[in-house]
């Protein structure tokens, strides 16, 4: 484990014991292996597996790895249609392990990696596909008023607020001037649609790899790593997870580029949009490549942010320089859309 994820495992262990309910020791510690963002470990105790999700340590760009957001919409979610882990506690004293931090349930099950689910016969990747969109759309039909997140979000152009967000963000950890990422900065303020109607709950990096399923069936056990949840517009959702298979398939985030999706069983983007249309009475999308613009624009922001903590010395994946470099390459692939 990265020296700067280790922590007092005994001291943890007498926190949880006593904030936790019925949990016992003693405690084994690993960290995931995956996650660019929020460091996370397994724990295992004596009164079974659970979860933690911590801020990284050292100096933080305002507003990013706000893991008290992800407790809170865990907590609220739980008794929706929308499958989550359990939340159990927030622990917002930093002296315990040395960043705020919480826990929830250990879901067991399986996790894709591969959008062309290589693992999955043929026949039955449509499948693992439709649950998916189920999930997605029952996520963007909560009640955000009803489960206590109306104020989750600010008021306003959803977009028009997030490109001035991820611009600040980008801004703050530039190290390099990228030529595509100014175009963008540029064209998407000037190209933003008007917005109408309720805004509904953002997940905001939903792609296949941050479900779990069931073991040997198509239903989705739980959706993970909120971080970057919000209100907003659910368009913003479905148009990064098709940004996401549009990637190469040997980048670190998998994707089908160059991949025959009839072949590999798999939905293509029309079709995509389609169902995802029918479960949530859409007629149909407009301004479709400003939505893929905008989430090419929006990853590279965030692979900027990623590679800026690894010069730093406090990123949590060991390849956090590797995901850094996606940055230009994301930018151009934005730029494209326009």
């Amino acid at each position: 484990m990265n020296a700067n994820f280790q922590f007092d495992v005994e001291a943890l262990t007498r926190y949880l014991t006593a904030h936790v309910p019925a949990f016992r020791g003693p405690l084994f510690v690993k960290k995931f292996a995956g996650g660019q963002s929020n460091p996370t470990f397994l724990l295992k105790a004596q009164s079974g597996s659970y979860v933690l999700r911590r801020q990284p340590p050292g100096m933080l760009l305002k507003s990013a790895h706000a893991v008290d957001r992800e407790y809170r919409v865990l907590t609220a979610l739980g008794p929706t249609p929308v499958p989550v882990a359990r939340a159990y506690h927030l622990c917002e004293d930093r002296d315990v392990i040395g960043s705020m931090f919480y826990v929830m349930s250990f879901e067991e099950g399986e996790i894709f990696w591969n959008p062309a689910l290589p693992e999955v016969p043929a026949g039955e990747r449509g499948a693992i596909y439709d649950a998916l969109l189920k999930t997605m759309a029952a996520l963007h039909d909560v009640d955000v008023e009803a489960v206590g997140l109306a104020d989750y979000g600010r008021p306003g152009n959803y977009f028009a607020r997030q490109i001035d967000i991820w611009n600040k963000q980008y801004r703050a950890a530039q190290t390099d001037v990228l030529a595509a990422m100014e175009t963008l900065i540029e064209w998407l303020p000037a190209n933003c649609p008007v917005e109408a109607g309720k805004p509904s709950l953002v997940h905001g990096d939903f792609r296949i790899d941050n479900l779990i399923f069931m073991r040997g069936s198509p239903q989705v056990r739980a959706v993970l790593d909120w971080e970057l949840s919000t209100l907003g517009n659910p368009l913003a959702d479905l148009a990064y997870f098709c940004m996401c298979l549009r990637l190469s398939p040997h980048g670190h985030i998998a994707g089908l580029e160059g991949l025959n999706r009839a072949e590999l069983g798999v939905p293509d983007e029309a079709a995509i949009i389609e169902q995802y249309c029918q479960l949530r009475g859409i007629a149909s999308i407009e301004n479709w490549n400003f939505y893929l613009a905008f989430s090419f624009f929006r990853l590279a922001a965030i692979a900027q942010g990623v590679k800026r903590r690894a010069l730093g010395g406090n990123a949590s994946n060991d390849k956090a320089r590797q995901v850094g470099e996606m940055a230009e390459v994301l930018a151009k692939m934005g730029v494209d859309m326009i």
